[in-house]
């Protein structure tokens, strides 16, 4: 038997396996993925911020009453804390894989079972994947320098006051840079 024999036969087996799963799971699989690992960024840049947070404010406690912002009405009837503008972009990152995986969800048809093989269906399934994949690793990365950046605004802030309100800007361009993806 040659080399290329085997080859084909090799790459042959594996087309064959990746035929007989359903592009549905594919399918899936790439919107669990681009939920679940888009909320372990946000949950990771949350963790970064939060523990820089509380080591800073060791050093210097006027940033714990900085980053939380007190609003009150003339009555002192209704106190709102608004929490680190730092955890609400994390946040806003979850809730962007969690709108993507929204709209992938509305991309999945139902098929017949007699076409449920197609090259259209197996393409539609395998972009699903793909997509879902992308957005997930893209928030993971997105929260993880969001969370950086965070914890170097609680740090400089902690050092200088006047550094707040600058490195705030820069992580909301970072937010929205990564949102964009």
């Amino acid at each position: 038997m040659s080399a290329s024999a085997i080859v084909v036969g090799a790459s042959s087996s594996w087309s064959r396996a990746m035929l007989q799963i359903s592009p549905y799971t594919f399918a899936a699989i790439g919107i669990a993925i681009a939920i679940g690992v888009s909320v372990l960024g946000a949950a990771w840049g949350i963790f970064i911020t939060g523990s820089s947070l509380i080591g800073a404010a060791v050093k210097a406690p006027r940033i714990t009453s900085k980053n939380l912002i007190r609003s009150e009405t003339k009555d002192d009837h209704f106190v709102h804390f608004m929490p680190k503008i730092s955890v609400i972009f994390c946040e806003a990152v979850a809730i962007y894989g969690v709108i993507v995986a929204i709209i992938l969800q509305t991309k999945l048809e139902n098929v017949p079972s007699s076409q449920i093989y197609a090259p259209e269906s197996l393409r539609a399934g395998y972009a699903i994947f793909a997509s879902g994949i992308i957005v997930g690793f893209a928030n993971l990365v997105c929260g993880l320098c969001v969370g950086i950046i965070g914890s170097s605004c609680a740090l400089s802030d902690a050092q200088n006051s006047s550094l707040f309100v600058k490195i705030l800007v820069i992580e909301n361009l970072v937010v929205h840079l990564g949102c964009l993806e």
